[in-house]
């Protein structure tokens, strides 16, 4: 098996080694997995991609590249120049530094990543781990991930629906809760994408030294406003959430009813 990984955190990330090490066990002694992430961190850029620019790739070593460019940038470059001859048969985003749940998923250049490769019809998964005030500070925030993480892979892409023929064909988000221990991870559930309610970001303004003006992005609503069920709500208290997503954005059970009014 060949996997692409990819991430938002940048070549350097702690959770980019993580997923390596998953990828590795997937694809196994025979397999191949390469690494195209991007040169700097990427957080927030969602599925973005360097439309009006070129982005440069550069080699850091065997099947290992950097781009100046998004996560889905760096799909594009590992489908359509890196593993051009021999495409991948899974592309894993990820291991993200915090979770990528309810609204977050708009933003995420994580569920970017995957998201392209989805629409060029290879299978891919999204992967965060959530942190806490206690992981964030521990010397292996990634536990719950490493340890959990290739069986997981390994259960989706042998056993999951996966609709690649279509443009928007399905790909999965999967985000691992925020345990020091492993072994106290609830179990893994199947869950739909959260809501938070209110705005789910806000702007918190400072004034520079120099007297110049800057706003910082902020989280809004906290994941425990969201309904059972969900990922954001079910990682928080300490379940595994698989949630299967698509790029499709229609709103299809509005269609019939505006069609009849435009009518």
């Amino acid at each position: 098996m060949r996997i692409l990984i990819t991430n938002d955190d940048g070549i350097t990330a702690p959770g980019l080694k993580v997923a390596e090490a998953i990828a590795e066990e997937i694809a196994g002694p025979d397999g191949e997995v390469w690494v195209v992430a991007p040169a700097f961190e990427q957080s927030g850029v969602g599925h973005c991609i360097s439309y009006i620019r070129p982005m440069r790739l550069e080699r850091h070593g065997e099947r290992r590249f950097a781009v100046e460019g998004s996560p889905a940038d760096c799909v594009m470059a590992g489908l359509f120049e890196v593993m051009k001859d021999n495409p991948p048969d899974l592309v894993l985003s990820g291991v993200n530094r915090g979770h990528n749940v309810a609204e977050d998923t708009l933003y995420s250049g994580t569920i970017g990543g995957a998201m392209e490769a989805a629409i060029h019809q290879v299978r891919a998964i999204a992967m965060s781990q959530y942190y806490s005030a206690e992981t964030w500070q521990a010397e292996d925030g990634f536990a719950t991930a490493r340890a959990h993480g290739a069986r997981i892979v390994r259960q989706l892409y042998d056993k999951a629906r996966w609709e690649v023929e279509g443009r928007y064909g399905v790909f999965y988000n999967v985000n691992f809760p925020a345990l020091l221990d492993p072994a106290e991870v609830k179990g893994t559930v199947a869950t739909r994408q959260g809501e938070r309610g209110g705005s789910p970001f806000g702007l918190e303004p400072q004034t520079a030294p120099n007297g110049r003006r800057y706003l910082w992005i902020k989280h809004g609503m906290g994941n425990a406003t969201c309904a059972p069920g969900t990922d954001a709500r079910e990682a928080l208290e300490g379940s595994i959430t698989v949630t299967p997503l698509r790029a499709d954005l229609t709103a299809r059970d509005l269609v019939d009813g505006l069609d009849e009014l435009l009518a």
